[in-house]
């Protein structure tokens, strides 16, 4: 598989990698133009089982960095539905057309910001509670996360909705896919087969510029607001929702 890339898909992947690392220091919002890239060089399924064990090294360098500041009882109140999720999207992966599910997902990512947007100009502090709203989105964002990795801007929409500081915001969600990520691995390996020993020496070659994407995300977002992460995070999935519309 090495072999057969060409010099435009090792700057694609190479650049999907850091960008990756930009995505885990707390940049998000932004990990969808990784899973862009990933599906233009080796196809929408492999691509998943390729990116997985890179989302992995991001997960582990994120939480040694944000642990302190991660939310538990955010994180348990949504974890459950997204294993859920998983389950179900490793069940119906295999026959779900790629084309009609990207098109209504974006719609519903669309929807979705709107809703926040109308929750920012509010500025209110109330916050939806209801068990049913961490079962839509934990169950979407399981569902998103194994068919395409995908899960960002539904887990962002839940932890946005519960008003969460940038750094709260970050180590939350670091722990949220940390353990979500390994759950997902035996569904790779045994059930679809996506993640073999030759993808994995694709993924060996990328840790490097992961590195170097969660060192410069950490450096930038020491300089950004919570005013401005939010906004940052709504414009970047909003944005995210057209490219998986168009893709």
């Amino acid at each position: 598989m090495l072999a057969q890339l060409s010099l435009i898909d090792w700057i694609s992947i190479i650049g999907s990698a850091f960008v990756l690392g930009l995505s885990k220091s707390g940049i998000k919002g932004i990990s969808i133009i990784i899973v862009a890239l990933m599906v233009l060089v080796f196809g929408a399924k492999a691509s998943t089982g390729i990116l997985l064990p890179m989302l992995l090294v991001g997960d582990i360098f994120a939480v040694i960095y944000y642990n302190r500041h991660a939310q538990w009882k955010y994180l348990i109140r949504l974890l459950p539905f997204m294993m859920v999720g998983v389950v179900l999207g490793t069940w119906i992966g295999e026959s779900l057309s790629e084309e009609v599910f990207r098109r209504s997902m974006a719609i519903v990512i669309f929807i979705s910001v709107a809703v926040m947007f109308w929750w920012d100009q509010r500025k209110s502090k109330h916050v939806p509670q209801h068990i049913g709203f961490a079962g839509v989105m934990g169950l979407t964002a399981g569902f998103t996360t194994m068919v395409g990795n995908l899960a960002g801007s539904f887990a962002n929409i839940f932890f946005l909705a519960m008003r969460l500081p940038k750094n709260a915001f970050i180590g939350t969600t670091a722990w949220l896919f940390l353990i979500i990520n390994l759950f997902k691995v035996p569904f790779h390996v045994f059930s679809w087969g996506t993640i073999t020993w030759e993808t994995l020496k694709i993924d060996a070659v990328l840790v490097l510029p992961i590195l170097i994407g969660l060192f410069v995300g950490i450096k930038i977002l020491k300089k950004v607001n919570d005013t401005l992460f939010r906004r940052f995070i709504l414009i970047m999935t909003g944005l995210g929702a057209i490219l998986i519309y168009f893709t």
